[in-house]
């Protein structure tokens, strides 16, 4: 890292004021609104909806971040040079759903920190209600665009079986996107969802409309309900290191899988050995996204507190406890995640 500690801290603090405004422009639509097209504040308010002095402010912040310019007069906004291709649109480049998600996660800061103090958790269904949206929103499009073809895609052997036909279920499913993903490319396996959330589970049953190979259950991850061996597939997509008991809802899953079956499992790619990971952003991001988020969910109830950053090492020995074999890990479309390819152990 360059610079001293002070100047890299000073560089980081004015990063979190800027990453708090993108995150209140993409709440509020004011980054759209920008998008649009040269506007003044005035316009870009009326756009968005919102009060044009706010806006003014709100703007000054994102030219001194470069994100946006003003033309000589101080009257005339624009993005600046592919900023706007980063910062709106329906598209998995664009990171200010990120911004948004980070600054609620933040907001929970308080709750997090009484739980220093005792080691309790914070259940899921907290989160929920504080940021469910927001963390779903930071890779709708990213999965929208690559989950098919860049998660699934590359496990040898999978879009063929589920072009045929299979019974696939997803763990922890919350909103139901990836399970809505699947049984739309492929209509002819059959896709249940389950999350321990309620809402959650509500949710994805809302957005179900007509799809007749698509439903959605409340179940615990670590109490999967179903008949051994009658799951030819399990997605557990970016979930496990979330779990109160992993090692219980992996055994669950070897138990429902057919002999044949596959469990494909996204997770982190980092190694668990702290010392590799001194200066690598990407893992200080993901270990703090794990304080305010992964760690305190999976220590509720006195859970097991894998943490988001458990290490590949670590997700392949309780894979190999819970009965699996491995596969394969392969590079995903998010450099943070690896997609684990394991297959049941017989028994």
């Amino acid at each position: 890292m360059e610079g001293t500690p002070s100047e890299r801290l000073a560089d980081m603090l004015a990063g979190h004021v800027v990453v708090t405004m993108l995150a209140l422009g993409h709440r509020l639509g004011l980054l759209e609104a920008v998008a649009v097209g040269p506007a003044s504040a005035a316009e870009i308010a009326a756009r968005a909806g919102a009060d044009a002095r706010y806006v003014r402010e709100w703007l000054g912040a994102l030219v001194g971040a470069g994100f946006v310019e003003v033309d000589a007069t101080g009257g005339t906004y624009r993005f600046a040079e592919d900023a706007a291709g980063v910062l709106s649109g329906p598209t998995a480049a664009n990171l200010a759903p990120v911004a948004d998600m980070l600054v609620r996660l933040t907001g929970m800061a308080p709750e997090v920190a009484a739980r220093f103090g005792d080691g309790t958790g914070i259940p899921p269904q907290v989160y929920a209600e504080r940021a469910g949206e927001a963390l779903g929103g930071s890779r709708r499009w990213l999965y929208e665009e690559r989950f098919v073809a860049g998660f699934l895609g590359p496990v040898p052997g999978l879009a063929d079986r589920l072009r045929a036909g299979a019974r696939v279920l997803d763990v922890g499913c919350g909103s139901g996107q990836v399970a809505r993903l699947v049984a739309d490319a492929f209509p002819a396996s059959t896709v249940t969802g389950v999350d321990v959330v309620p809402e959650a589970v509500a949710a994805a049953e809302a957005g179900r409309g007509d799809r007749s190979n698509l439903r959605y259950e409340v179940a615990d991850a670590a109490a999967l309900p179903g008949q051994a061996g009658s799951v030819d597939v399990v997605l557990a997509v970016d979930v496990v290191h979330d779990l109160a008991d992993p090692g219980a809802a992996l055994r669950g899953i070897r138990r429902l899988l057919a002999p044949d079956g596959l469990f494909v499992m996204v997770d982190i790619s980092y190694t668990g050995h702290l010392p590799d990971l001194a200066g690598d952003s990407g893992a200080t991001s993901a270990f703090g996204i794990s304080v305010l988020h992964c760690l305190p969910v999976s220590l509720s109830g006195g859970g097991a507190g894998l943490g988001a950053m458990w290490g590949h090492e670590r997700a392949e020995a309780l894979l190999a406890e819970a009965g699996f074999a491995m596969a394969a890990r392969l590079p995903s479309p998010r450099p943070q995640n690896a997609i684990y390819v394991a297959r049941p152990v017989d028994a």
